[in-house]
């Protein structure tokens, strides 16, 4: 029995590529992150390279630095803007009149217990109450004080060792932007080093181009939504429209997600005022905004953007979702794209003889 070797080796090679992958999958994380982050900062340091006074040039590595200070400034200053708006929030909702409120729903309750003891969807000794007081006590009775805080400060040096690891990172990206290129070019054959350099340079210019495209859309959808819940003097509209615009990183379901959101903090800011008549008008209010801002990014900025970034037809892209989606669920939705782009370049290298590999990368 003849055993190819070359090929057990490879095979084994990729499974081991895989366990350490899953094994080192935080690391891997913020690499990614980082890479995402340097390709909507690139075009940010070459505008800093253009920098010239007299005989003065800016050094690459101060264009670097300042790109990565600008968009750290960006972050810090959203966090400044929302934190404080959150607090209020949450403050909002511990000064509602949970006795009043529930008074208020007794009446609707007995009806819909009524309804639904009819359709036999509830058993007579039943009641919605009892139902929703024992599934909270289960969640309380699960969920202990200690395992809270532990969580809690877990969660704290988790997250500042990420931060550290994606700026660190990030700044090494943005400074050489080579890095990336030199280490995956170290794991490919001879053989194969001027595919994959094409391949890494398709890579770069149009995943720059489709990230640089997708911040715009949030920032657009963000600006969209803000000032279409000011006009109505809708309560925490700046906050809504920040959780409305970054949920639409999410294909599809994220409007969905950010729309119901947006009317359950529209709801709390009502309740808190004991205005339970203004509850519904404001939920109205808020899902049409949310409906006409969607309806401005799918027929205007969702076919600029993958028109000229990805270079995919609508109708491809939305499939190619679909797909990812069924496999991976939202993460896969939110890779999808990106995803789906790198595999178009990799075929198109290695597989440009098929009909199928040349229709759908002739724009490429």
């Amino acid at each position: 029995m003849n055993i190819n070797y070359r090929l057990l080796g490879g095979i084994l090679a990729f499974a081991l590529g895989i366990y350490l992958a899953w094994y080192f999958s935080d690391i891997l994380v913020y690499v990614m992150l980082a890479g995402v982050l340097s390709f909507i900062g690139h075009p940010l340091v070459r505008l800093f390279d253009k920098i010239q006074f007299e005989k003065f040039k800016m050094p690459h590595t101060v264009s670097a630095v300042l790109t990565l200070i600008v968009m750290v400034l960006i972050l810090t200053i959203l966090f400044l803007i929302f934190v404080p708006v959150i607090n209020r929030q949450a403050y909002v909702i511990t000064s509602i009149d949970f006795q009043y409120l529930g008074e208020q729903l007794e009446k609707p309750l007995y009806e819909l217990e009524d309804k639904l003891v009819q359709y036999n969807m509830l058993d007579n000794h039943q009641t919605l109450e009892g139902i929703i007081a024992g599934e909270l006590e289960s969640i309380v009775s699960m969920t202990s004080i200690r395992n809270v805080l532990g969580n809690v400060v877990g969660l704290a040096g988790s997250l500042f060792i990420g931060i550290f690891s994606v700026i660190f990172l990030t700044f090494f990206f943005l400074r050489d932007d080579r890095l990336f290129y030199n280490g995956i070019m170290l794991f490919v054959p001879r053989r194969f080093e001027e595919k994959a350099s094409n391949i890494m340079s398709d890579t770069r210019r149009l995943l720059s181009r489709y990230f640089v495209g997708l911040s715009l859309e949030l920032l657009s959808m963000m600006t969209l939504i803000t000032l279409g819940l000011t006009f109505f003097n809708v309560e925490n509209a700046l906050l809504i429209g920040f959780i409305g615009g970054l949920l639409n990183v999410i294909p599809y379901l994220g409007p969905i997600i950010g729309a119901s959101m947006g009317v359950l903090i529209g709801a709390t800011g009502n309740l808190s005022t004991e205005s339970y008549a203004d509850i519904i008008p404001i939920s109205v209010i808020i899902l049409g905004t949310f409906a006409i801002a969607n309806m401005i990014d799918n027929l205007i900025l969702q076919p600029l953007i993958y028109s000229t970034s990805v270079k995919a037809h609508p109708i491809e892209i939305f499939l190619v979702i679909l797909m990812a989606g069924s496999l991976a669920g939202i993460p896969g939705m939110i890779l999808a794209i990106p995803g789906y782009t790198v595999l178009r370049i990799v075929a198109k290298q290695f597989f440009s003889q098929s009909k199928l590999v040349q229709k759908i990368t002739e724009n490429i």
